[in-house]
């Protein structure tokens, strides 16, 4: 367990949301802003990203004991918990372990399934390791200019959106040289165990969560969610309600963040959803 960053705005009722995968808290800075007109947003960053501590170790277990911390010492007695991608997983981990926790839980463009290691569908594990091979092979304190940088990764990661994400994590020393503000190394090392889902741990697979409601939200571009996902959620999550976001890939708060916000707001608000 580890103290972790995090940043906070607005007031009421608690909501916490955690970043994805190379993310961090100040990725949905924007979105938490507005949700913080109705409640009060706190945003961690997970270890080994953004402000957080680095540490050897990166799984959904010491992920879901450093949430319980940061839950105890904020002195949450219930909350609402919201999580993008891998801090989507571990939202779902940590609503399996601790469902009387939860008011309500949103996991967002991520489903309880283990992700194949091998796919040509951009959720692999071949695809993340080379992104961040292409990342570790950078000569970065040799480097003057984030344009350098980019124009670096352009042949191994083609999008310039998706470098643009990942360049978030670039920072520079007490020398002025560029570094890497993620444990690259150990999440490198650690991509078998982030691909995982609770249906592949002895100790979750038989369980499910049904103290409060819970929204799943899917980009209509991305295929993290699909159509075969479905009888897994439910059965994790029996009442488990499903919605499609279009016009939004993977990064749905980045894309579409107004209607990402309206479907949480509308959903938090109706009278299943406690207040």
């Amino acid at each position: 367990m580890m103290k972790l960053f995090f940043r906070e705005t607005g007031a009421g009722a608690p909501l916490v949301i955690l970043h994805g995968l190379y993310g961090s808290s100040d990725n949905w800075m924007t979105v938490a802003r507005q949700l913080g007109q109705h409640y009060h947003v706190y945003l961690p960053d997970l270890r080994n990203h953004g402000r957080s501590p680095h540490d050897p170790r990166h799984d959904y277990p010491s992920m879901v004991a450093d949430l319980e911390e940061f839950i105890r010492d904020r002195g949450l007695e219930q909350f609402v918990l919201m999580g993008h991608s891998m801090g989507g997983k571990t939202a779902m981990y940590y609503a399996l372990q601790h469902p009387r926790r939860l008011h309500a839980l949103i996991p967002v463009d991520i489903s309880p399934r283990t992700y194949r290691l091998h796919s040509d569908s951009g959720t692999s594990f071949s695809l993340h390791k080379q992104m961040m091979e292409a990342m570790l092979q950078l000569d970065l304190p040799a480097m003057r200019t984030r344009n350098e940088v980019m124009e670096a990764l352009s042949k191994a990661i083609p999008s310039e959106r998706v470098r643009q994400f990942l360049l978030k994590n670039l920072t520079r020393d007490e020398q002025n040289r560029f570094r890497w503000k993620i444990n690259l190394p150990v999440l490198y090392d650690s991509l078998p165990r982030i691909l995982l889902g609770p249906d592949s741990d002895p100790l979750l697979k038989e369980k499910h969560f049904d103290a409060a409601p819970v929204l799943f939200l899917r980009g209509g571009n991305s295929n993290y969610i699909t159509d075969e996902d479905i009888p897994l959620i439910r059965k994790f999550f029996p009442q488990a309600e499903i919605r499609t976001i279009p016009g939004a890939g993977h990064w749905l708060h980045a894309e579409q963040p107004e209607r990402l916000i309206n479907e949480v707001v509308g959903f938090l608000s109706s009278p299943r959803s406690p207040r």
